[in-house]
């Protein structure tokens, strides 16, 4: 069970894909995860992860690339990027190998993943790499100025 407390600690990722078949498959390859505690939201569609986001914090976003009816992360991310969301945007996708894969970064994507590389480890990765970072503690009293 978890408890109030740990809900407000838990990582918040919104995951947006069309197929509702994908967040469940996605639900049950993190159901392991227990440390950090995650908490996944879906939504179907932008219009929809838009709502979301105006309405909630999210930690971060996995986004399926491509989306009705936009064509790809770079006409959906630069919507999400519009109403001011500042957090990791990770393109999600059965194939990342399309040349227009390199020019996610200059469509504010912070990095792209397989769906089939998609589990506990990978996403404790990259919540490590994007949404947290722990500071070492003899690191910290150069920042307390």
């Amino acid at each position: 069970m978890i408890t109030e407390t740990s809900r407000r600690n838990a990582v918040k990722v919104l995951f947006v894909d069309d197929e509702f078949i994908e967040f469940r498959a996605l639900k049950k390859k993190i159901a392991d995860l227990s440390e950090p505690a995650v908490e996944v939201e879906y939504s179907q569609s932008i219009g929809d992860a838009l709502e979301k986001i105006r309405s909630a914090r999210f930690d971060l976003i996995l986004l399926d690339n491509r989306l009705l009816p936009n064509a790809d992360f770079r006409d959906t991310v630069p919507e999400l990027r519009g109403i001011g969301y500042t957090g990791p945007i990770g393109v999600v996708s059965t194939d990342i190998s399309g040349g227009y894969f390199q020019e996610f970064p200059d469509y504010g994507v912070d990095f792209r993943i397989g769906k089939d590389e998609i589990d506990a480890q990978a996403l404790q990765h990259i919540i490590r790499e994007y949404v947290t970072y722990d500071v070492p503690d003899f690191w910290k009293d150069d920042y307390s100025i």
